[in-house]
């Protein structure tokens, strides 16, 4: 890194296309900063408006309103508890699957990661079509609860249940990358100390991968707070609201006239998720350990005689919280209405013939979310190579403070985006005089803000690991700058760039928390299709695009698994 900083220094001040090479990526670096904090910097402005009225300031009475602070409680409490759910989760297969000789570990990390790309909205409609007096499932086996009876996952437990099911796999997933990180060396060397498998875990695997544990947990946590779909379909029918169904519930009585106030309480709550993230950096500093050797493989501690059970209670959880509740989805959706029981003379496919066939507004909604699914990935892996390759040749605490900038649209609920995305755009643009309220474009722009990170990341990790005498040597041979970017760099990361690209389409596609506040009639994503059929009663048409849905994201994540062995590694997020 240095040695290209240095190079790039000495030979490229002099040449011409060098300068011009080094301005426009400047330039790039720039407005891409530019969006990613503008939005935050407006909300900012918003929210601390018109201080000086005091008490009549919108900032003011945010504070002092009562629903605001039991909304903050019921946030912290719904995501700490689902935060302890997804350790529980999240630690138990990560550490079956990366140190035993569990069977089947390249499914069971399939299935496992199945309900992380699964959207939140459809998670919590299929839990809800499992269980309550009018679940088809249960009053197809008989064990439907009488009519009239409470819906058990309306409550906070209920809440916190599935935040903690949908955000298990990324402590599986910090949690495993620490473990595949733990030398092999060390656990040898306690082995040949006489040291028994209880205390190597116990004094050995447990310390070593306490940061993995703590930035799972945190992740778990801020993902948690910031959760939409899930506290929106179990919490409104009850009444009970965490900060971003409160949002959403203000803004969808009174409209852009509660913006100061939605930005006052958007501020709280973007302020709570960067503290999560400034606490969580510091628990790993604190408990990072430097350590020599290198894993890459796991270590698979012989379960002998254990080793079917494992399997089994891996397999049975699986059933509980992935198999069970998409049985329960998918017979919903073949029968004419919620508490009819399916059976030969009952099941129907009316519902898919309608949400297919006769409701235009599904193939509306497919269609918007694929268009900016597809092109957030398509722009932001044009972005990321030349976005990257500049961050690199930035001294590292002007790096550390880009990243940091880029990381904030990310880092934030994506309620609190759209509140911003809103007080940035609710005016026509400047000079060209064009509104962007109201259309796919300020969707668009917002998932650009959002999961620019997500993209630049893995390509930002690949160029650090690249050898800088490759573009010297292309450098003294005569290769311009853009000649270098393309074909000597390009060939080297695109496995990182396709990786990143593929992440951001599979968390658009489906997204929910920022468009819940920006669509309109006419620019419905697939998320915003599935939470409005079921707050309207037509839970049989929402459960049959769930469907389609959960057949679109598993075919897409299978296909990609197959092709696994004839892709470069990492490209495949859920494969080690």
């Amino acid at each position: 890194m240095t040695s290209a900083l240095n190079y790039d220094n000495k030979y490229g001040s002099d040449n011409k296309y060098g300068s011009q090479h080094r301005w426009l990526l400047s330039s790039l670096l720039i407005a891409i900063v530019l969006l990613s904090l503008a939005p935050s910097l407006r909300l900012l402005m918003e929210a601390l408006s018109d201080l000086a009225q005091g008490r009549q300031s919108p900032l003011w009475q945010v504070l002092s309103s009562a629903s605001t602070w039991r909304a903050l409680w019921h946030s912290l409490y719904t995501s700490g508890l689902g935060m302890l759910i997804a350790l529980i989760l999240g630690s138990l297969f990560a550490f079956a699957i990366t140190l035993t000789n569990v069977r089947g570990k390249s499914w069971l990390v399939f299935c496992f990661m199945l309900p992380m790309m699964i959207p939140p909205q459809v998670t919590a409609l299929s839990w809800l079509q499992l269980f309550g007096p009018a679940s088809p499932l249960l009053k197809s086996i008989g064990l439907a609860p009488p009519l009239g009876s409470p819906q058990p996952l309306y409550s906070a437990e209920g809440i916190a249940l599935l935040l903690g099911i949908q955000s298990a796999p990324l402590v599986f997933l910090a949690l495993r990358t620490s473990l595949l990180s733990l030398p092999r060396e060390l656990i040898e060397a306690a082995r040949i100390s006489g040291a028994k498998q209880t205390q190597v875990w116990g004094h050995i695997i447990l310390p070593v991968t306490r940061s993995g544990l703590i930035a799972g947990g945190a992740m778990a946590f801020i993902s948690s707070l910031g959760n939409f779909g899930i506290p929106a379909m179990l919490g409104i029918p009850a009444g009970y609201y965490v900060l971003p169904t409160l949002i959403y519930q203000r803004m969808a009585n009174f409209g852009t006239g509660v913006l100061a106030e939605m930005a006052a309480l958007s501020l709280l709550i973007g302020l709570l998720a960067l503290a999560g993230v400034a606490l969580q950096q510091q628990l790993m500093n604190r408990s990072r350990f430097g350590l020599g050797g290198h894993s890459g493989r796991s270590h698979d501690f012989t379960l002998g005689s254990w080793r079917s059970l494992v399997t089994a209670t891996l397999v049975g959880i699986l059933l509980i919280i992935l198999v069970a509740p998409l049985l329960a989805l998918i017979i919903s959706s073949l029968v004419p209405a919620m508490g009819v029981p399916l059976n030969a003379e009952t099941a129907t496919l009316n519902a898919y013939a309608e949400v297919v066939g006769r409701q235009g507004a599904t193939w509306r909604a497919v269609n918007n979310s694929l268009w900016l699914a597809g092109s957030a990935a398509v722009v932001l892996m044009l972005l990321s190579l030349p976005l990257a390759y500049r961050l690199q040749r930035l001294p590292e605490r002007w790096r550390g403070v880009v990243l940091s900038a880029i990381e904030i649209p990310y880092a934030l609920p994506g309620v609190v985006l759209a509140i911003a995305c809103i007080l940035l755009f609710v005016r026509p643009l400047p000079i060209i005089n064009v509104a962007l309220y109201g259309t796919l474009g300020l969707i668009f722009i917002a998932y650009l803000a959002r999961f620019l990170v997500v993209c630049v990341k893995p390509v930002a990790a690949s160029l650090a690991q690249l050898d800088p005498s490759l573009e010297e040597a292309a450098q003294l041979a005569g290769a311009g700058p853009w000649r270098r970017l393309g074909s000597i760099i390009l060939p080297l990361v695109a496995p990182a760039l396709f990786a990143g690209g593929l992440l951001v389409f599979l968390l658009a596609v489906n997204e929910l928390t920022v468009s819940a506040l920006l669509w309109s009639a006419g620019n419905e994503t697939l998320g915003v299709l599935i939470f409005n059929l079921d707050e309207g009663g037509e839970s049989v048409l929402a459960s049959a695009v769930s469907v389609l849905v959960v057949i679109m994201v598993a075919s897409l994540m299978l296909t990609l698994s197959l092709l696994a062995p004839r892709l470069p590694k990492g490209v495949i997020p859920w494969q080690s």
